[in-house]
C-alpha cells in the first residue's frame, strides 16, 4: 500500500502544478502560443531532440563516474536504460517510486555498496548539474545590461561563480572524500550536458525565426532549470512556465513566445521520456564492466 504522505505529497505537486498553469494562460493569449508552436521549423525542432538527448547520454557518463567510485561497475548502456526509465517514472508515474530512488534500489539490490552512498552519488550529481546551470546564467547574466542598476554589480556574477565552485569543492572534500577525486570530471560532463541543452534551446528558438534576445531567453532557460528542480511541481511543469513568464516581464521580452519556448522544451523532454516505458514492462538487466 502506497504512504498515505506520499500520497499527499503527489496530490499537492499535481495541484500547485495545475494552480500554475491555470494562472499562466490566463495571464496570456492560449491562442497567440499554439499558433507561434505552429510555426515550427521541423528541421531545428529534430535538431533540438537530438542534442537533448545526446545531454542524456552524457548525463549518465556522469553519474557513472560516481558509481564506479563506488566500486559499481555499471556499463554505461545499462546506466542508459536505468536513465530513461527515471526519467519516465519523474513525469509519468508521479505517484509511484522517484527515478532516482527506483535507480538506487536496483543498484543496492546488485551491487554490495552502502544505500547512503548511492543516495550521495546521486545527489552528488545533481548538484553537480545545478552547479553549471548556475555559473552558465551568471555568465549570460554578465551580458544583461538591464539587469544592473548600476555597471558595479556587473562583478557579482564572477564573485558568485567563484563563492559556488569553492562551496562546493569544499563540501565534497569535507563530507564526500571517497568520490573526491571525480570532483573536476563531474563538473566538465556537466558543462557539456548543460551546454548541449543550451543549444537545444539555440535550435528551439531557431525554429521559431527569433533572432534576437537570444541570451535573455536562455538566461531564462537556465534560470527555469534550477527552479524547475525544486521538488514543489510534478515534474517542474507549471514552475518552469511561470519563471519564463515572469521572467519575459522583467527582461521585457515577449511573453508568449517565452511560454511556447518552454513548452516546447518540456514536449521534448516528456517524448523522450516516454521511451522509458519499455524498460518499465521490460527491466533494464544491469550489466557489469569486468575491467575499469
Amino acid at each position: 500500500m502506497a504512504n498515505p504522505r506520499k500520497k499527499l505529497i503527489t496530490a499537492l505537486k499535481i495541484i500547485f502544478s495545475v494552480v500554475l498553469i491555470y494562472f499562466i494562460f490566463s495571464k496570456i493569449k492560449i491562442d497567440d502560443v499554439f499558433n507561434t508552436i505552429k510555426t515550427l521549423n521541423p528541421f531545428y525542432i529534430i535538431l533540438a531532440i537530438l542534442l537533448f538527448i545526446a545531454s542524456k547520454v552524457i548525463g549518465t557518463f556522469r553519474v557513472n563516474l560516481y558509481f564506479h567510485e563506488l566500486k559499481v561497475l555499471l556499463t554505461h548502456k545499462s546506466n542508459l536504460k536505468l536513465s530513461l526509465l527515471g526519467m519516465f517514472y519523474n513525469l509519468f508515474l508521479p505517484g509511484g517510486i522517484g527515478g532516482d530512488a527506483y535507480k538506487g534500489y536496483l543498484i543496492k539490490k546488485k551491487f554490495n555498496t552502502k544505500t547512503k552512498r548511492i543516495a550521495a552519488a546521486l545527489i552528488l550529481d545533481r548538484l553537480s548539474g545545478m552547479l553549471l546551470l548556475f555559473i552558465y546564467a551568471c555568465l549570460l547574466a554578465i551580458t544583461l545590461t538591464n539587469l544592473y542598476p548600476s555597471s558595479v554589480y556587473k562583478t557579482l556574477p564572477i564573485l558568485l561563480i567563484g563563492l559556488s565552485i569553492i562551496t562546493f569543492w569544499f563540501l565534497n572534500k569535507k563530507f564526500f572524500d571517497y568520490v573526491f577525486s571525480i570532483f573536476w570530471k563531474s563538473l566538465a560532463y556537466s558543462a557539456f550536458v548543460q551546454l548541449a541543452q543550451l543549444l537545444a534551446v539555440i535550435c528551439i528558438l531557431k525554429s521559431l525565426a527569433i533572432d534576437t534576445n537570444t541570451t535573455a531567453y536562455l538566461f531564462l532557460f537556465l534560470i527555469s532549470s534550477i527552479v524547475s528542480v525544486l521538488p514543489i511541481t510534478l515534474g517542474g511543469i507549471g514552475s518552469r512556465e511561470i519563471t519564463f513568464f515572469y521572467g519575459a516581464t522583467w527582461l521585457s521580452l515577449n511573453q508568449n513566445t517565452a511560454v511556447s519556448i518552454s513548452m516546447i522544451f518540456f514536449l521534448i523532454s516528456a517524448l523522450v521520456a516516454l521511451f522509458g516505458i519499455y524498460f518499465h514492462f521490460k527491466k533494464p538487466k544491469l550489466d557489469v564492466i569486468d575491467n575499469l
